[in-house]
């Protein structure tokens, strides 16, 4: 495996800690205290955390191995594209399953999965930039 890929993964978990952190202990802290929400969440959630890091470190690393797999080296775009692909596989029914399982509000779903997507479109720009543009190939002199 080359350095490009060890370098994007741990860029890639930082971010997608980061990111978590900005959504859901700013922006959606304020709903997860509500009583509604209360009833959902696990009494002895904060001893169980560790469990999102070992998945958030999973998950980096096949985010950021498949986008190895999978760039053509064109930049930014690229990373883009690739967030908005996978987003829509990982936050689609990661909301909307919860959604349908779980007594949450319909307004919780709506925010993981608008949130999720632009936090995959970010870990996407921030892989695409860690593995850079491919040079453009010049033709051969004839």
């Amino acid at each position: 495996m080359n350095k490009k890929l060890w370098i994007g993964f741990v860029v890639v978990f930082i971010v997608w800690n980061l990111l978590d952190l900005i959504i859901h202990s700013g922006i959606l802290g304020a709903a997860y205290q509500s009583e509604e929400m209360m009833r959902v969440f696990r009494s002895d959630m904060m001893s169980k955390m560790w469990i999102f890091y070992v998945v958030s470190l999973f998950t980096s690393f096949f985010f950021t191995l498949i986008f190895s797999k999978w760039h053509k080296g064109k930049g930014i775009v690229e990373g883009v594209q690739y967030g908005v692909y996978m987003g829509l596989l990982m936050a689609t029914p990661m909301a909307y399953s919860s959604y349908a399982m779980y007594p949450i509000p319909y307004s919780i779903a709506l925010q993981w999965f608008i949130y999720g997507m632009i936090q995959y479109v970010i870990l996407g720009i921030v892989v695409a930039m860690v593995f850079g543009k491919k040079p453009a190939e010049v033709p051969a002199a004839a």
